[in-house]
């Protein structure tokens, strides 16, 4: 009698086992968000038509020179509220941006650098993804010396709300982008970007399959195009459209 209720347990614990493999097993869903479409939710937020840091990066340059050109005191602060609206028949937008800047200067009483606020809220839809998101940036804009011939942008990036993949419709959700900006130069007087770079957090949930998150490097060419890896697979950016090819 012993033995068969021994029997009886073994069993009762290797049933209970295989229940919580199987519960395990519908909880962890693994790829429910590509590195494909994680790349152009980060592309979407460096590109300027959709309100990514290149398009911050030329808001803030383009204040920089105006602060200076109007000889605004030190220690100045200003605001600036923009709206950008587009509709085409490939790629549209919509966004309502509120900066604050204060002008800075050195111990000589020269304009240094400006200090960049930004909130921002608004949506896009391109041919891959489409998203509703608001953020924050955070920039300093250096390089204000009449002297200095670049100016050079440090700082952060940030970005959190919906979206939804065209590639795979199943795949929508939320999710939150943290780029942190280095040493991003832009050529006087065009405010073109010559160089920079940049590290990129995202992250999200998609319901009933579970949460993502990717990490990496952007590395921006000069050319109006940057370098984005993602979990080690590198693409290139455009910059203007925010389209990305794989390397």
């Amino acid at each position: 009698m012993k033995t068969v209720k021994f029997y009886l347990v073994i069993l009762l614990l290797a049933a209970a086992v295989s229940c919580k493999k199987n519960d395990n097993a519908s909880v962890n869903v693994k790829g429910n968000v590509s590195n494909d479409e994680a790349a152009d939710m980060v592309a979407a937020s460096m590109s300027s038509n959709f309100n990514g840091v290149a398009g911050v990066s030329s808001d803030v340059t383009i204040s920089a020179q105006t602060f200076t050109s109007i000889h605004l005191a030190c220690g100045a602060s200003k605001s600036d509220s923009v709206s950008r609206h587009f509709n085409g028949s490939q790629f549209s937008y919509s966004y309502s941006l509120k900066y604050n800047y204060t002008l800075n200067c050195n111990s000589d009483n020269q304009p240094d650098n400006l200090v960049s606020n930004l909130a921002y809220s608004g949506s896009y839809s391109s041919s891959r993804i489409s998203s509703s998101n608001s953020g924050t940036s955070a920039f300093t804009v250096g390089g204000l010396n009449p002297t200095a011939t670049n100016y050079v942008i440090n700082g952060e990036y940030k970005r959190d709300g919906s979206f939804k993949s065209k590639v795979d419709t199943t795949n929508s959700g939320s999710s939150a982008i943290d780029i942190t900006v280095k040493s991003l130069t832009l050529t006087k007087p065009a405010r073109k970007i010559a160089s920079g770079s940049a590290t990129f957090i995202i992250s999200g949930t998609v319901p009933k399959k579970g949460n993502f998150s990717y990490n990496g490097t952007i590395v921006f060419n000069g050319d109006g195009t940057a370098n984005l890896t993602v979990n080690g697979t590198l693409y290139i950016v455009n910059l203007e459209t925010g389209e990305k090819n794989k390397k």
